[in-house]
């Protein structure tokens, strides 16, 4: 089927109280394992294409296009989203390539600037119906406003929001990058009182270091879309170790690469029934 708007499963999601699920592709792989989840779910995912994936790979065409036709083969209704775009020019070869959601982050920069160069993109993005996530940021720390400690003011929030014209705000609310263990415990204060505040979907980043009952209860308290990467991440490295733990001999890289990706798939599809999604 045609790829689904970003803006249609977060819309969805939210309106039934479950989480919209947006997993992120390393390479084709991932992609082919999250695609197997989605249609084993029968739900909606949303791919997500980062920056820093964009350079592993050297450049976007060819890592967007291999997702974009399995999400497009799919039963199921996938979107592909960029994720994480420092460089205005990534997004813009985005869109012309024919994504409709994207991720500005100017994050890093202080909050005036973070404001000007976001509402320019997005500016920019909804002249051509795209679809525009932004976050709020400060300097300094390695993860900046998803460090730990970090957390977002709803009236700051507000504001962002209310001067850049985004549609979906990703949030600080106890998460963090690059979380190996699953121990983060998230203020449901907090995105109760974002959520109240703000008129757009709330977004969770770090959500690999998120348990089960804490992704329940953030998207109970309010959060929309929950992005996963480095948790499926480490469940396809797990797996690729496994198996030439137990097969050393191993030449072909199928050989291994092949159940890494049904590991992955597994794990997907159970983390959509953790976000609700066959709720919908």
């Amino acid at each position: 089927m045609p790829l689904v708007s970003t803006a249609s499963i977060v819309d969805a999601a939210r309106a039934s109280g479950a989480g919209a699920p947006a997993f992120n592709v390393l390479h084709l792989e991932t992609a082919e394992a999250l695609v197997a989840a989605s249609e084993r779910a029968g739900v909606p995912l949303i791919l997500q294409i980062s920056e820093n994936c964009v350079r592993y790979h050297g450049s976007l065409l060819p890592v967007l296009r291999a997702t974009q036709a399995l999400a497009e083969q799919s039963r199921t209704g996938i979107s592909v989203h960029l994720d994480h775009v420092t460089d205005a020019a990534l997004v813009r070869e985005g869109v012309e390539a024919g994504v409709r959601s994207v991720m500005v982050d100017a994050s890093a920069l202080p909050y005036e600037e973070n404001v000007a160069a976001t509402a320019e993109l997005t500016a920019w993005c909804h002249d051509r119906q795209v679809y525009v996530e932004a976050e709020l940021g400060e300097v300094g720390g390695k993860d900046g406003v998803h460090a730990p400690g970090a957390r977002t003011d709803p009236e700051e929030a507000l504001a962002f929001v209310g001067a850049t014209e985004v549609d979906a705000l990703a949030v600080a609310v106890g998460s963090s990058h690059a979380m190996r263990e699953r121990t983060a415990v998230l203020d449901k204060e907090l995105i109760r009182a974002l959520r109240g505040r703000l008129h757009v979907p709330l977004v969770l980043h770090g959500s690999s270091g998120v348990p089960d009952e804490e992704l329940r209860a953030a998207v109970a308290a309010g959060m929309t879309k929950i992005n996963i990467s480095t948790h499926l991440v480490s469940v396809f490295t797990g797996e690729v170790r496994r198996v030439l733990g137990e097969q050393p001999e191993l030449v072909d890289s199928r050989k291994y690469a092949a159940p890494a990706r049904e590991a992955v798939a597994r794990e997907a599809e159970r983390l959509l029934g953790v976000l609700g999604a066959g709720a919908r």
